[in-house]
């Protein structure tokens, strides 16, 4: 098993390339692939839906980390799992009764993951983290690809790492938002093990495959 896991954002690759993009992500060693699922209305930004994970599970045996940031995700839960998804996160801000959502994502066969905005304390998180198979601190505040990273996450990484291990769950901790060959150590270090990166390598100049291979190597295996 890898000492981290890289999760290629694949809202930042090339849409008309969609396969030949997937493909060049898994050759060059990607863990998963990661689906932004935005609604224009939890987050500002509207970009895939049901559909787009389907052509995703066509094109990749790789598994689909498709992170809800949607209103209401109850209600797209059973759809999303059925285009292939292998798991689903949902924002703590969007979720009423959050164990009870986790509950229902473990039934329809997908790990269950939850997300914390930058400005939501860990504290939010309590009542679900012993069902949580993912926890998603966002290191950029939701919505728009491309944000800075920032760094006052790296102590929100540190606590949520500590309430796990406090557990003893085996619950991945996975980070999205700005990261690069700089910032990624920063946030192994504070315990987080999987790492969604969008532009950084969809935009590499010398593409993907580079960026992925910096990825990869900036942390200690």
């Amino acid at each position: 098993m890898p000492a981290y896991f890289l999760a290629p954002s694949i809202i930042a690759s090339d849409f008309t390339r969609l396969g030949d993009e997937i493909a060049a992500c898994e050759s060059a060693g990607a863990d998963w692939i990661h689906v932004d699922v935005m609604d224009g209305h939890f987050v500002p930004t509207i970009t895939v839906g049901p559909l787009f994970v389907q052509a995703c599970r066509r094109a990749t045996r790789l598994p689909l980390d498709a992170h809800l940031m949607v209103d209401n995700p109850d209600a797209h839960l059973e759809e999303f799992a059925a285009a292939g998804a292998d798991r689903l996160t949902v924002h703590v801000e969007t979720c009423p009764n959050l164990p009870q959502t986790l509950e229902k994502i473990k039934s329809l066969g997908c790990a269950a993951g939850v997300t914390l905005n930058p400005a939501t304390p860990v504290s939010a998180l309590e009542a679900a983290l012993p069902l949580a198979d993912l926890v998603l601190v966002m290191s950029v505040n939701p919505g728009y690809s491309g944000q800075t990273f920032m760094p006052e996450m790296i102590a929100k990484v540190q606590e949520v790492r500590r309430r796990l291990d406090a557990l003893g769950s085996k619950a991945f901790l996975q980070v999205d938002g700005g990261i690069t060959p700089q910032t990624l150590p920063l946030m192994y270090a504070a315990g987080a093990n999987v790492f969604v990166a969008g532009n950084g390598i969809f935009k590499h100049p010398q593409g993907a495959a580079e960026g992925i291979r910096l990825l990869r190597e900036c942390a200690p295996s």
